[in-house]
């Protein structure tokens, strides 16, 4: 019996009009342009305005563009997952509000939280869907508003990040392409250098948290860029030797987008030119589990059938991993 794989079909992004540059930063904290490029290879990120717009903004849009581009009927959907750190609420999940707006009725869905690792753990945890033989067609979503949870008086974070995300619709194949592995990997221990002090079940929302300041992204910023370093690369590194890949084998790395620091250790480790990296940090700075499939949405034209691509990420908690797959269409 021939293999399932779960294949990319198809990726789609959105992100705000609203766009926030180094610049306006400058009026905000005491920081300016030229550092925060030194530093993160940002110069500017994107930030979604308005009353009552959350997460399921931006994934219902990228979920749109995603089935319109497909010509994918949303009730022949089988199963959405949406990555993100930053639900509309605590409940109902944000994948369950983005299926009622795209209209996926058949479908169910929920939500995962592995910050910007989120979008590989369900990337993986969608492939095994389809890998079983039981789903045909699975929307795997990443996509934060990060500008939700940022302090904008914290110059050491509100610098890196940003609001957008993407989708990416999963199918079965036979073919040599798709999903061929992955590493995942978490460790409990890296909480206190990158976490939200209040708001959940431990420290519930009080007039003190409130005032506190406890209800943005906290990030000990020298601890968790060591972390990442190391083991975004490490893990990247193995997986390439765990499926005999060389250097000269791998088309693209579409590295987490959190640092340009971080990326070129990473593609220095792998040793992986320049020519073969996706990046796009300078335009939407770190949109956290939306990183990679705004990075696949953006050089979707340069992809090619049966590249292998190295997908990798490191994130709170601590979060890391990498994925391995082949391309599985041309450009149109």
């Amino acid at each position: 019996m021939e293999k399932i794989r779960a294949v990319i079909a198809g990726v789609h992004g959105w992100v705000p009009e609203y766009v926030l540059t180094n610049k306006e930063l400058e009026t905000m904290v005491e920081t300016n342009d030229e550092w925060i490029i030194s530093r993160t290879g940002i110069k500017e990120r994107r930030i979604l305005k308005g009353e009552n717009q959350g997460t399921s903004v931006i994934g219902t849009q990228a979920v749109k563009g995603l089935l319109e581009k497909t010509n994918t009927n949303p009730e022949d959907i089988d199963l959405i997952i949406c990555a993100t750190v930053t639900p509309d609420m605590v409940f109902p999940a944000t994948a369950n509000i983005i299926a009622d707006n795209v209209g996926a009725k058949n479908s169910f869905s929920f939500d995962i939280s592995a910050a910007c690792s989120g979008f590989l753990y369900a990337l993986t945890i969608g492939s095994q869907f389809i890998e079983t033989g039981k789903h045909k067609k699975v929307i795997i979503v990443g996509a934060d508003k990060m500008s939700a949870i940022v302090d904008y008086t914290d110059r050491s974070t509100c610098i890196i990040f940003g609001d957008g995300g993407g989708a990416v619709l999963l199918e079965p194949t036979t073919e040599e392409v798709g999903v061929m592995d992955s590493i995942l990997h978490s460790d409990g221990s890296g909480a206190p250098f990158l976490h939200m002090k209040a708001g959940g079940s431990a420290r519930p929302a009080t007039l003190e948290t409130v005032a506190a300041r406890e209800h943005f992204a906290y990030q000990e910023g020298s601890t968790v860029f060591k972390f990442a370093v190391t083991n975004m690369a490490e893990v990247s590194a193995n997986i390439m030797a765990k499926n005999n890949l060389s250097a000269e084998d791998v088309s693209w790395l579409v590295p987490h987008q959190a640092n340009k620091r971080i990326i070129d250790a990473t593609a220095n480790r792998m040793g992986v030119g320049p020519e073969k990296v996706m990046m796009n940090i300078e335009k939407y700075g770190n949109t956290t589990a939306g990183t990679l499939p705004l990075c696949l949405w953006d050089y979707e034209s340069q992809l090619k059938k049966g590249d292998n691509i190295i997908l990798a990420a490191f994130g709170g908690g601590f979060t890391w991993g990498s994925i391995y797959l082949k391309w599985g269409y041309d450009p149109k």
